[in-house]
């Protein structure tokens, strides 16, 4: 098992830095562009959940990023230092009292392009799962 990780401040403008990282693990992994677009989206939405809803974009607050390769399957790891949330109980944003609402999509979306989506350290940590093949 390879395994790359970076850890960025809680700036909205290091999702850069980010995307830098999911295209040196494309390259890394080898990985394909069906996968490439899911992961590019879910891991840029899922930090950006860390920097914004979890540590609050305080800048002396971390997100912490890694991304291993096994057998058949790619796992991207999140985590804040924020307070955690309960994931247990998020609004569906395709009900109809939410479909107006800015916010609230960013985890929705998440779950429809990873293979895989858990929520550990209350909330804290997202690992999300991208299968190969």
């Amino acid at each position: 098992m390879t395994n790359i990780s970076i850890q960025i401040p809680s700036l909205v403008e290091n999702i850069r830095i980010v995307e830098s990282f999911v295209d040196n693990a494309k390259e890394k992994y080898e990985l394909n562009d069906d996968v490439y677009g899911n992961i590019m989206i879910a891991v840029v939405e899922s930090v950006n959940n860390a920097i914004i809803h979890g540590n609050q974009t305080n800048k002396s607050k971390n997100v912490a990023l890694s991304a291993s390769l096994l057998e058949e399957e790619i796992k991207f790891t999140i985590t804040d230092e924020g307070d955690g949330f309960d994931f247990h109980n998020l609004p569906d944003p395709t009900a109809p009292e939410n479909i107006e609402k800015v916010g609230g999509r960013g985890i929705f979306l998440i779950k429809h392009l990873a293979d895989e989506v858990h929520f550990n350290d209350d909330g804290r940590t997202v690992e999300l799962t991208f299968y190969l093949n």
